[in-house]
């Protein structure tokens, strides 16, 4: 670091917790240590390993204190570094229920290797915190009048002006399960019966009555019946019902059924040279 010009003052450290960290079982400092590094970045390994830890590392604090490079080179140079095992840069994740993570830099002056590097980053970096296990979803239940009657119960919580009584509740109750068999949630079915109360309810069971059964929502719509199957012919591929065809072809396909032949009576000798004589009575003529 002789060739090296630094800057007078003494090299600032990072916040607490990052900056440099130095690898352990390190070998003992030799002058040798970076020989086979090309000259800046033996020079600015020298430099990194002298530093304490918690020193601020980052390219551009090095450039402020190097000034015979710049941060292009110094990156270059901390990227080659890494390669050639002095420096280890890793991502860790902070203990807490909030999701933050952290680089850490590692610097040795002993090269390691690859597998090194991960079997301490495996050692030195706390497990990652597992998810909780997904709740199980508890079967869908059919609703039953035990929970009509926990919603009626608690609408005088809602709305203390619909306080019903044990046995409002218990008459009540068989009106409010078509909405929770029709997919309606227990704040949906409050709303509806608590939005806007007259002033004052003389009597409130009559009006969590009515709205039960005027407000009842509308049935789902039932699913589509599957239309009838059909089928095309096979050779003009004209679509109809599968009864519509034989052997595959519709009606215009198949062949008519062969007419019976139309039965003619034999001729007499005397009709036969009737017609010859006739035949060559044309042909003369």
């Amino acid at each position: 670091m002789d060739d090296v010009q630094l800057s007078a003052a003494p090299h600032p450290l990072a916040k607490p917790g990052y900056g440099k960290i130095a690898a352990p079982e390190q070998a003992p400092r030799t002058a040798r240590d970076f020989a086979h590094l090309p000259a800046r970045e033996a020079a600015v390994a020298g430099y990194l390993d002298r530093l304490p830890d918690g020193a601020d590392i980052s390219v551009k604090t090095l450039a402020s204190v190097l000034p015979l490079w710049g941060q292009c080179a110094l990156r270059t140079a901390l990227n080659r570094l890494a390669t050639a095992g002095h420096l280890h840069r890793f991502r860790e994740r902070l203990p807490g229920p909030v999701t933050r993570w952290v680089t850490r830099t590692y610097f040795s002056r002993t090269a390691r290797d690859g597998a090194w590097w991960a079997r301490f980053t495996r050692r030195d970096s706390p497990a990652p915190t597992a998810p909780p296990p997904p709740t199980p979803v508890p079967p869908t239940q059919p609703a039953a009048p035990d929970d009509a009657y926990d919603i009626l119960a608690s609408l005088g919580r809602t709305a203390p002006a619909l306080a019903l009584s044990k046995a409002d509740c218990t008459a009540l109750a068989p009106l409010l399960v078509p909405w929770l068999a029709r997919g309606a949630t227990p704040d949906r079915i409050r709303l509806a019966l608590t939005a806007g109360l007259p002033h004052p309810v003389h009597h409130p069971a009559a009006l969590v009555r009515k709205r039960l059964e005027s407000k009842l929502p509308a049935a789902p719509p039932a699913e589509a019946t599957a239309p009838p199957p059909r089928t095309k012919c096979t050779e003009c591929h004209a679509p109809g019902p599968p009864g519509a065809f034989t052997d595959g072809r519709c009606r215009a396909c198949r062949p008519e059924s062969p007419r019976p032949p139309v039965f003619t009576p034999p001729l007499t000798p005397a009709e036969v040279h009737a017609r010859a004589a006739l035949v060559r009575e044309r042909n003369r003529r």
